[in-house]
């Protein structure tokens, strides 16, 4: 009898741990049905921690088209000139102080010869000249200093580079020439001394006459130093020149070519400048 006690007491205590894994098996199974049945966010709440970060510095950002001032309009230059006067370009002319219609020999050099001549014919100065010959005639009696001229010069036979005009500030010895070459160009020269520079030149212009024949009102607008040059009332250039301050007027004709020349002038007035 108390050997089978002692067995059984030592069955029950060789099944005891048996009992304890029982009971935490079925613990740990009952843990996880009821867990099972939570809400999934509860597993993923975390207590996060919070690093705090320096606030970025901003980073420089390249303009590749950058902003220009919008310009300010201005008028076209064809609106300007149909607002801005006209310069004068013969400013402060006054009164006629000589008028000559060439009716008077003694006013006026006269000569012929064989290869040139000057003479009055029908109210008109004719000059003329044979191959490379170059004639003058001035005016006698007049000194001017600052003044307006206009006259008419016809060319009558010329052509290529033969060339005739005005005479002005002039002597026997020295003067400017108002030169038109009957190729249309025009140009300035000082002669003095046998010595000839040419100060502007020679120029084509639209105003002057394409041989022979032809017609056309040169003119000289003198004050100081200064010179302008005028064809049909249109301004051609200036000349900035203080060699020859005063002197008469007188015209010339001269032949380049094989060919004689001849031109007629007439019409001469000369105004004063007022100051």
């Amino acid at each position: 009898m108390q050997a089978l006690t002692s067995a059984n007491s030592r069955r029950r205590d060789m099944n005891t741990p048996y009992a304890l894994r029982f009971v935490a098996f079925y613990f740990f199974l009952l843990t996880f049905t009821l867990s099972a049945c939570m809400p999934l966010d509860n597993f993923l709440i975390t207590s996060t921690p919070v690093v705090p970060t320096s606030t970025p510095l901003p980073t420089a950002t390249r303009i590749w088209f950058p902003a220009s001032a919008t310009p300010t309009l201005q008028p076209s230059s064809a609106a300007q000139s149909a607002t801005l006067p006209t310069p004068e370009m013969r400013p402060h002319i006054g009164d006629i102080i000589l008028e000559d219609d060439f009716s008077e020999e003694t006013l006026w050099d006269i000569a012929s010869s064989e290869q040139a001549s000057a003479s009055l014919n029908n109210y008109r100065l004719v000059l003329s000249a044979q191959s490379g010959i170059y004639m003058m005639s001035l005016r006698h009696d007049v000194i001017l200093t600052d003044f307006y001229a206009e006259l008419t010069a016809q060319p009558n036979l010329c052509k290529d580079e033969d060339n005739y005009g005005m005479l002005i500030r002039a002597s026997s010895a020295a003067y400017y020439r108002y030169a038109l070459a009957c190729d249309g160009t025009v140009r300035v020269e000082r002669y003095s001394s046998g010595n000839r520079l040419v100060l502007v030149g020679p120029d084509p212009s639209g105003d002057a006459p394409p041989g022979a024949p032809g017609n056309v009102r040169m003119g000289v607008w003198a004050v100081g130093k200064e010179m302008r040059f005028f064809l049909n009332g249109r301004f051609q250039f200036s000349v900035i020149d203080p060699s020859f301050p005063s002197g008469t007027i007188g015209v010339f004709a001269r032949s380049v070519g094989d060919t004689p020349v001849v031109i007629a002038f007439s019409d001469l007035i000369v105004r004063e400048i007022n100051p």
